[in-house]
């Protein structure tokens, strides 16, 4: 039985380390930067229902900052994220 976005968004789904220059697809809820990570959206690298996803491409998402939505693929070009299953 689905817990709902509570439980989702703690992260009790389990996630996947991405570093260096690594992806993962699947559905992921949080994106969570261990170290200074850059995302890589431009050519549909990072896709997911944020309006203008795009703008992300090359920003670096600080050490201990993350980003929520609903993604479907993540990709980074350096650093090291923990993509969270949702």
């Amino acid at each position: 039985m689905p817990r709902g976005d509570s439980y989702q968004l703690q992260g009790q789904q389990g996630g996947i380390v991405l570093t260096g220059a690594d992806s993962a697809t699947g559905t992921f809820r949080w994106i969570q930067a261990i170290a200074d990570s850059v995302i890589l959206s431009d050519t549909g690298e990072t896709a997911g229902n944020l309006a203008d996803i795009a703008n992300l491409d090359g920003k670096t998402l600080t050490a201990g900052a993350g980003i929520g939505g609903v993604f479907t693929k993540v990709q980074i070009s350096s650093g090291t994220v923990i993509a969270y299953y949702g």
